[in-house]
């Protein structure tokens, strides 16, 4: 049974808590970063009004990685041919390292980047670019 009333040492997780690495190297120039994971579930009906059963899919993965214009420009300086989508597949690691509380990481796995795109306009200081990613699943892993 899961306790979801438990305090970790009263400590929440923060952005500044948090530190993110593609293929072992800490991104320091990031700006967000979304995933999730879903399963399909449906009920089965069988005789009466309720569901008799209930049946269950495929998991489905979905992420992006938002970036400032600099770091996207050193990752496709070390990309084939200059291009962020011809990068194999790899591993986003997000760690959570809170002051007084649990390590929690969550590997991201087989990602890789869809497309890029830029777009600036006049009076722009910095450029935050998002990137929708592929992704294999989502590993949590738990650290005391």
């Amino acid at each position: 049974m899961v306790d979801f009333n438990a305090l970790i040492n009263g400590v929440e997780y923060g952005w500044s808590s948090i530190t993110v690495n593609i293929g072992g190297v800490p991104i320091l120039g990031i700006r967000g970063i979304k995933y999730e994971e879903e399963q399909e579930k449906e009920n089965i009906y069988a005789a009466g009004a309720h569901p008799y059963k209930r049946g269950y899919g495929r998991v489905k993965t979905t992420a992006s990685i938002t970036l400032l214009g600099s770091t996207v420009m050193a990752l496709k300086s070390n990309a084939p041919m200059g291009k962020l989508h011809l990068i194999s597949p790899f591993t986003i690691v997000v760690s959570y390292l809170p002051k007084n509380g649990l390590i929690q990481t969550h590997h991201i796995k087989m990602c890789e980047f869809k497309k890029t795109a830029f777009d600036w306009k006049e009076g722009d200081m910095f450029k935050e670019i998002e990137f929708e990613l592929i992704t294999g699943e989502i590993v949590d892993k738990t650290n005391n």
